[in-house]
């Protein structure tokens, strides 16, 4: 009895243990032994078609629910694990959830490993299988094994839903304080997935992250990094939390500098180069805008910047995020300059990644410092021309063009055009371009200017876009007959070679010697161009009958054909005969050219020359100077913009076209179209800020009428910023003078605003000749001592009113002295008026927005207002 005592001997386990094992050999024998997983993938790949392969996986499945129905299954976790390999080849294996929870119910921890690797590749969203899990998470978040503690965390981080993340968020919030750092880092990643699902948890989590950052494992403190850093980007108000941390994570990324070789955490010579990217990252968030977080994290980015090695990745991916955090908080101006520098010695680096980062971040931060960014302007350019990669070269042409200015862009314009000469096609249509932009916000001078544009034509051939050719005959005509001669002459030397792959050039070259075709024969020595009129016509009869050339360019030919009947004078007959040639032309617009061409030949050739004299110089589009090197495409133009007609439309099919023009939603907004737009408004970066400002004015709560207003310029995302006063010639032609003879003042003024030194106030009058037509003048006075500029107002009433706003008499508001607007309102339902009235302007550099409601207008019968029983008595 003793001896049985000593030896540890237990008779009631030792028959428990045999008669499992008794049963286990019952089991096997009686069943017969399912596929390894190995010899399952050993078929699948001797497969040798798709048919084969899916009789493998099909027979296999069926064993397993075959396998399934017995409760007492002793190869379930064998099964899980193949039906895990099937799912992953893409084929249904749903089947098996239950299963993955009987194994995650098992003691057995190999059992538990299987079941929640099977629970997070294929559970679905249905309820009655997350509740049983959630109970099964929560029984082995309390188990005394870490490492089942640790398979819980991993299954809930990975498959949590807002529900279960709110029943277990406590039970991680206390695993985040757990003495055992196995259990504190995998609990602080769950938590980070549970403030990804559900944000508003993170309140929970918030004393025991701040305390993770005194951790001394490493683990721990880069997950507890990691936490902070993403409820800093879904908060404010944890980022102002955390702010107090800076001193903190600054002591930390210095031990790590300054620390000795650990073979734990070095890499490459580095000492934790993870922990120390997740730090500059989570600095980079907290010091954004603030002064005196930036001043604090200043020292240890600039000791970053200058100890770390460049010779090995690692190194390079710690000074990337170090640039990143020190062009992005509030640093000194030598700080950017160190970190544009590491950003340059990128450049000169053998591997192709690092360059194309190098590029792109320069490209980000141009705006920052211009000027040390010029200083690599020579490795930039050295990418564009000999880098094989096409995206270091798409990137450095980017870059390229950004940094043109005044003091380079004769050097910069060169480069570029002996890179247009050689690229491959898919960069010529936006070097083009960004050429011509170049060149007419910089150009140094007219000659100048025109050289380049015919350059740019030549090497650019038929991928520039019709942008180019629009500016470069824009500036033709506006250059007239100073530098029309010249023109004539250069492209007329480009125009004898061989040109069937230069349609653009064709087109300006055509109208150009069309317009000063005589200064072309008048052979003066600056053109130094021996031309006749033979030579002329034969190279035109050539373009117009040339398969190669489009119908765009036979229609500048033809035109420009008809141009020189009056610019020559020997050769009318034959310029008469190849015009009538086209009187029979398949194209339908030539043929028609061609037929009124002919007539004005024959009918009317009196009034030829009067109606093919030189036109007038065309008024030029200039791009914003703040958005010159951005691509131009697609823009309307603004005369296409002014619309005469008053009425409101009843059907709404294009009311959606203020969102489209604002680059807002994809119309299915219900909107009341705009009325006779000249401009839209400059301040357009969200399209629902407008109809925010047609809120609660209509009594009835119907849909409000959109914003009428006229601002003074042209806004788009592309950067196009059109010339105003021909917008207001053209709409005082469109439409017709308000005449003040015929209104009567009313007896008051309504003061609409009177904030910030600005005053405004609107004067009501009606038309006698229309009794549901009025007149809101708005007058705005500046009372304070510095010029108010950027003045945009806007306006907006009940849907029962119409409103039509005329541009205003200024956008720029001296002190001392104020600017009108009018405002038409037709007020069929005889209601009283109500307007919101929005107000944007700048002032001592200082930007100002504000809004606010008008309620007081006058309501006698001669203003708003009019009741039915005066209209009956005026009707009688």
């Amino acid at each position: 009895m003793n001896s049985s005592s000593d030896t540890g001997f237990n008779p009631a386990f030792n028959i428990a243990t045999i008669r499992q094992v008794f049963n286990e050999a019952v089991e096997k024998v009686r069943m017969p032994t399912p596929m390894r997983l190995r010899d399952l993938i050993r078929q699948i790949r001797a497969a040798r078609t798709a048919a084969e392969e899916r009789a493998v996986i099909n027979k296999e499945c069926a064993d397993i629910r075959t396998s399934f129905r017995d409760e007492d299954n002793v190869w379930r976790c064998r099964n899980i694990a193949k039906l895990l390999y099937i799912h992953m080849l893409g084929y249904p294996a749903h089947f098996g959830q239950l299963e993955c929870l009987k194994l995650i119910a098992s003691p057995r921890f190999t059992d538990k490993r299987i079941g929640y690797l099977g629970a997070m590749l294929l559970l679905d969203e249905r309820q009655d299988v997350h509740l049983l899990i959630t109970n099964c998470l929560k029984n082995d978040l309390n188990s005394c094994t870490q490492f089942v503690v640790g398979l819980a965390l991993c299954t809930l981080g990975a498959i949590a839903s807002p529900e279960m993340a709110r029943d277990l968020a406590t039970e991680v919030e206390r695993l985040m304080k757990s003495p055992n750092t196995y259990i504190r880092k995998k609990a602080a990643l769950c938590a980070y997935r549970i403030v990804l699902k559900v944000p508003e948890l993170m309140e929970i989590f918030l004393p025991a992250t701040r305390s993770m950052l005194s951790e001394k494992n490493h683990g721990v403190l880069i997950t507890g990094v990691t936490l902070i850093t993403e409820m800093c980007e879904r908060s404010i108000d944890t980022l102002q939390h955390f702010k107090k941390v800076v001193p903190n994570l600054v002591r930390i990324l210095k031990n790590l500098i300054l620390a000795g070789y650990s073979p734990e955490h070095d890499v490459s010579g580095v000492s934790d180069p993870f922990l120390q990217v997740k730090i500059l990252r989570l600095l980079k968030i907290l010091g954004k805008k603030d002064p005196e977080a930036s001043e604090t994290m200043n020292d240890v980015l600039a000791q970053v910047a200058t100890t770390t090695e460049t010779n090995k990745n690692v190194g390079n991916t710690i000074l990337y995020e170090t640039v990143l955090s020190i062009m992005d908080i509030k640093s000194e101006s030598g700080l950017r300059v160190l970190a544009i520098n590491i950003l340059g010695r990128f450049l000169l680096n053998t591997d192709k990644n690092i360059r194309y980062v190098a590029l792109n971040t320069l490209l980000k931060t141009i705006h920052l410092d211009m000027t040390a960014v010029q200083r690599h302007r020579t490795t930039i350019i050295e990418c564009l021309r000999q880098d094989p990669d096409v995206s270091i070269r798409r990137r450095a042409l980017e870059l390229s063009i950004a940094l043109i200015n005044s003091h380079n862009v004769l050097t910069m314009t060169k480069e570029l055009l002996a890179f247009l000469e050689t690229s491959e096609p898919e960069f010529k249509a936006q070097c083009s371009s960004s050429i011509v932009l170049a060149a007419e916000k910089f150009a140094p001078n007219t000659r100048w200017h025109l050289d380049t544009l015919i350059k740019v034509l030549v090497a650019a051939g038929n991928y520039v876009r019709d942008d180019v050719v629009s500016s470069t005959i824009q500036l033709v005509s506006e250059s007239g007959a100073q530098h029309g001669g010249y023109m004539a002459s250069k492209l007329w030397v480009e125009l004898e070679k061989d040109t069937s792959d230069k349609q653009p050039l064709i087109q300006v070259s055509t109208w150009t010697i069309g317009e000063f075709g005589d200064m072309l024969l008048q052979q003066s020595d600056e053109h130094a161009v021996t031309v006749n009129e033979e030579d002329i016509l034969r190279v035109y009869h050539k373009l117009m009958w040339s398969p190669q050339n489009n119908i765009i360019t036979k229609q500048y030919t033809l035109n420009s054909l008809m141009k020189l009947s009056t610019r020559i004078k020997v050769n009318v007959d034959k310029i008469h005969e190849m015009v009538a040639s086209f009187t029979t032309h398949m194209h339908t617009d030539l043929q028609q050219r061609g037929i009124e061409y002919n007539q004005l030949f024959n009918r009317y050739d009196p009034m030829r020359e009067g109606l093919l004299e030189r036109m007038p110089a065309m008024e030029s589009n200039r791009t914003q100077q703040s958005q010159w090197n951005e691509t131009i495409e697609n823009i309307p133009s603004p005369n296409d913009l002014l619309v005469t007609d008053v009425t409101i439309p009843e059907t709404t099919s294009d009311s959606n076209a203020l969102l489209v023009l604002l680059e807002g939603s994809n119309g299915d907004t219900e909107l009341i179209p705009i009325q006779n737009p000249s401009i839209m408004p400059t301040m357009a970066n969200d399209t629902q800020d407008l109809l925010d400002l047609l809120g609660g004015l209509d009594l009835n709560n119907q849909p409000m009428q959109p914003l009428n207003n006229l601002p003074s310029e042209i806004s788009s995302t592309n950067g196009l910023i059109d010339n105003t006063n021909h917008i207001f010639d053209s709409l005082s032609l469109a439409e017709t003078p308000i005449v003040n003879t015929n209104k009567v003042k009313s007896p008051g003024t309504v003061t609409a605003y009177d904030q910030n030194n600005l005053l405004i106030t609107l004067l009501v009058e009606r038309d006698q000749m229309n009794i549901d037509s009025n007149t809101v003048n708005m007058t705005a006075f500046n009372n304070g001592t510095f010029t108010i500029n950027e003045f945009l107002f806007q306006a907006a009433v009940p849907k029962t009113f119409q409103l039509q706003m005329l541009p205003p008499s200024s956008n720029v508001i001296e002190p001392g002295s104020s600017l009108t607007q009018l405002m038409r309102v037709s007020n069929v339902s005889k209601s009283q008026l109500r307007m919101r009235i929005r107000l944007s302007y700048t002032a001592n550099g200082v930007p100002i927005q504000d809004q606010t409601e008008v309620n007081n207008f006058p309501t006698p019968p001669d203003t708003f207002g009019t009741t039915t029983l005066d209209l009956w008595s005026e009707n009688q």
